[in-house]
């Protein structure tokens, strides 16, 4: 029972009831027949165990509770005073019982329950316990019952709990020696039902052609379609302009020695440059390196050392945020400056030199070790993925579709070469659509937009503005979903002020799977998301196969958490100059049947629901989702332990309130000087991005410690809502304008107290509230402030100062007098 506990739960310290006859103490109560005492058995799981030493564990357990059991539990109890939730039985919420009294009586926490033994088991059925396992020895056995709490547990997975004790039974009696990961809980018959399930992805794409040649046969079907439009609408490329100047740029790169296997660092803003730069590498035969200009002087640096990319692709003016000694390793390519250069350069296509197996991309992601790691993806992955979303998506030449991500993250892939070679529209995000959901619903409207592609966490935000009632473009009939967990109460919100009309996909996949591996219709599924923690992933994308997988590397029975492994065309190479990582986390494929095939481990823990969709449960390391970005924990550990004050360190990812996950850096620092936030803030601007900065810093003597004296992450205490300790000193609001902004920062922070001088990013704000500031200065003051302005005034007195100009500005226009030459005067 305690191991079948552990399977489900992963818990290594379990706590269960026992009764127990104990005629001693009936005696004395004066009690006629038996009297059963409860005994909590504490067994610890952790090491290397296996059955034989779990049972000498529970024989020790069991012999030291029965020494004690004229003790009652009510008395152990009183004394240790545990918290006792409503309807919830304290210290321990399951029951392990062997029947074989006559007429029992249980007294538990003073309930006496009088029971004969053919109705025990409705008076077990309580609210008091999660669910009660009975044995009853017979003469043809022992008979299994389990008596459950219904609001907890649907009848169907009791019955599979049981399935699986019995499988376990009959597995620990066959091989006693076997570690407690190692025993069997799926029969033959639910293996094959699982494997079948993580199959049924991987039927080949029907199109495996690489994307740049798709692209091309598209262009050449389509050479007046619109491919790609700026956000503003400013400047658009059919698909022949987009061709032909990607030729020119590829053609410009071959002379400059790119090809198979060289790998090119690409840094532009989000431009129609941006797409003639990614095709332009690809038709080269290179492999592109995607570097956001948003990113820190030393994260580009290191970046652009560590991928050894002879050539960089970007503009003039961006190679102001590279240091001398980066750029003295490569060959700059500048789209504006080298124009001539590079329009010199025929139009037509150069011979196609990428085979299925060539990199495609390296896409740099977190790494636990305190250093990004590059993950390289095939021409083949790129080419099975991109067919795959293009008929899973339904894309065609009428679609428009909005390009939301950065090139730095394979968001970006979903979005741009399904679309491509589809012969859809390609429309660039522009910074005014991030200024409020209204803006951003307008804009969609306005444009057209037939399909989103959206981080869950901004998506959660527009669903509650739906809610409060804005309205949905008519144009958008389809929405994709992922980076993090979807909550069940929005797509809930969702569909009433959507309905079923609009398709909602939420995707899951690492950038080792190549972009999406699993994915699910939650239009298609409203009713059985209720009582889900969170959406499901859904079933593995064709092309992939998803398996759940236990310690042994075999397949978990349905319900039971085992890790994420993945396989199928979308495994990526493996990390570029990392081995021994790649080797850890790539492995023989020994389900695919055949040589040479791969699995990758994710590392995340989930499990299959009945109706044979995934579901997620967590992580099996320290990497998290925030705000739909992929984060390594220890790489923010290892760069703020870089710092000269700063003794011991911790961060965790919190979410004290339901869907607002943030960041929280926990610092002991050194005796003789206490760092302020801002100083950590800021030492940690120059060597980390943006998404990747805690919230909060709280500062604490000594980090909390367990009994195997590592850091106790679960008594981090929550960050208070008070004001950080901050560089400049606290100096509160005066004129009308100052208080105001900042009672909107307290509003959309958290936080009690706001100083003229505070910035917005140190006391824990960043780029997607943004939009949250904007809405609320238009509310607050009717006045519409630029988001660039609200990126440029990151204090309290400098955005004040913008709104008081704002507001004249605007009076002085409503006040203006138009004469007769028609030249407008002031009143």
């Amino acid at each position: 029972f305690l191991v079948l506990l552990y399977a489900y739960s992963g818990e290594e310290d379990l706590l269960v009831g026992v009764p127990i006859a104990n005629r001693t103490y009936s005696e004395i109560e004066g009690l006629i027949g038996f009297f059963l005492n409860t005994l909590v058995l504490r067994v610890p799981l952790a090491g290397d165990l296996g059955f034989r030493g779990l049972l000498a564990r529970v024989r020790e357990a069991a012999n030291g509770a029965y020494a004690h059991q004229d003790l009652p539990l009510e008395a152990v109890l009183q004394t240790v005073q545990p918290d006792r939730g409503l309807g919830h039985a304290p210290p321990f919420s399951v029951m392990f019982q062997v029947q074989n009294l006559p007429d029992p009586q249980l007294e538990f926490a003073g309930l006496t329950l009088r029971a004969s033994r053919a109705d025990l088991r409705s008076q077990l059925e309580t609210e008091i316990f999660d669910f009660c396992l009975v044995l009853e020895p017979g003469e043809e056995g022992i008979a299994a019952w389990m008596s459950y709490n219904a609001r907890l547990f649907e009848a169907a997975t009791i019955e599979r709990l049981l399935a699986h004790y019995e499988t376990l039974l009959a597995g620990a009696a066959a091989a006693p020696d076997l570690r407690l990961d190692e025993l069997p809980l799926a029969s033959p018959e639910e293996r094959a039902e699982v494997l079948a399930w993580g199959t049924s992805g991987s039927a080949p794409s029907p199109d495996g052609l690489p994307v740049h040649l798709a692209f091309a046969r598209q262009a050449a079907a389509t050479p007046e379609a619109v491919a790609v439009m700026s956000g503003e609408g400013a400047e658009t490329l059919s698909y022949g302009e987009l061709d032909a100047r990607a030729n020119r740029l590829a053609r410009h790169l071959r002379s400059l020695g790119v090809g198979p296997e060289v790998r090119v660092a690409l840094c532009l803003e989000r431009s129609p440059a941006m797409i003639v730069g990614l095709l332009a590498i690809l038709k080269a035969g290179g492999a592109y390196v995607p570097l956001d200009p948003a990113y820190p002087q030393e994260r580009l640096d290191y970046l652009l050392g560590d991928t050894a990319a002879p050539v960089l692709v970007t503009e003039a003016r961006l190679l102001a945020g590279f240091g001398e000694a980066a750029l003295s390793r490569v060959r700059a390519v500048r789209l504006d400056a080298d124009r001539d250069a590079i329009a010199a350069h025929p139009t037509g296509a150069p011979e196609d030199r990428a085979g299925a197996e060539g990199l495609a991309y390296v896409i740099y992601t977190s790494g636990s070790t305190g250093r990004p790691k590059g993950v390289m993806v095939r021409h083949g992955s790129l080419a099975a993925f991109t067919a795959a979303a293009r008929a899973e998506y339904a894309l065609g030449p009428a679609d428009r579709v909005l390009q939301f991500a950065s090139i730095s993250f394979d968001a970006s892939v979903e979005e741009i070469y399904p679309c491509l070679t589809a012969g859809g529209a390609l429309v660039l995000r522009g910074d005014g659509m991030l200024r409020s959901s209204a803006d951003f619903l307008a804009a969609c409207r306005e444009r057209g937009i037939t399909l989103l592609d959206l981080p869950t966490a901004y998506w959660h935000g527009l669903a509650a503005d739906l809610e409060a009632g804005e309205s949905w473009p008519p144009s958008v009939d389809r929405v994709i979903l992922g980076g993090e967990r979807v909550l069940p109460e929005r797509v809930a919100a969702w569909g009433r002020q959507v309905g079923p009309r609009v398709r909602l996909w939420n995707t899951y996949g690492p950038t080792e799977g190549t972009v999406v591996a699993t994915l699910v219709d939650l239009a298609s599924l409203p009713g059985a998301l209720d009582g889900l923690r969170e959406a499901p992933m859904g079933r593995p994308v064709a092309g992939t196969r998803a398996y759940v997988l236990d310690a042994r590397l075999e397949p978990a029975a349905v319900g039971v958490p085992g890790e994420l492994c993945l396989g199928g065309a979308g495994v990526a190479r493996g990390y570029l100059g990392r081995p021994d990582l790649t080797a850890e986390r790539f492995l023989p494929d020994p389900f695919a049947g055949r040589e040479g095939a791969r699995l990758y481990r994710t590392g995340d823990l989930v499990r299959w629901l009945p109706s044979g969709l995934l579901e997620f449960l967590g992580r099996t390391d320290r990497q998290v989702k925030v705000r739909g970005f992929r984060v390594e924990l220890g790489e923010i550990e290892a760069a703020l332990a870089e710092h000269p004050a700063v003794r011991e360190v911790a961060v965790l990812a919190r979410e004290d309130q339901p869907g607002d996950r943030r960041l929280v850096a926990y610092v002991a620092p050194h005796p003789e000087r206490e760092p302020a936030a801002g100083e950590l803030r800021a030492f940690l601007k120059e060597r980390l991005p943006e998404h990747m900065m805690p919230a909060a810093f709280v500062a604490l003597a000594a980090l909390p410690l367990n009994a195997s004296g590592k850091i106790d992450r679960r008594a981090l205490p929550a960050p208070d809502a008070a004001r950080p300790a901050l560089a400049a000193a606290y100096v509160a609001p005066e004129t009308p304008a100052e208080e105001g902004v900042a009672a909107i920062w307290r509003e959309v922070l958290g936080i009690e107290r706001v100083g003229v001088h505070d910035d917005f990013f140190e006391l824990g704000g960043n780029s997607l509230l943004l939009p949250q500031v904007m809405q609320r200065l238009q509310r607050d003051f009717d006045v519409e402030v630029p988001l660039r302005s609200l990126a440029e005034e990151t204090t309290v007195a400098g955005l004040a100062l913008t709104v008081e100009e704002l507001l004249i500005e605007q009076i002085r226009r409503e006040l203006a007098l138009v004469g007769e030459d028609g030249v407008a005067e002031p009143a």
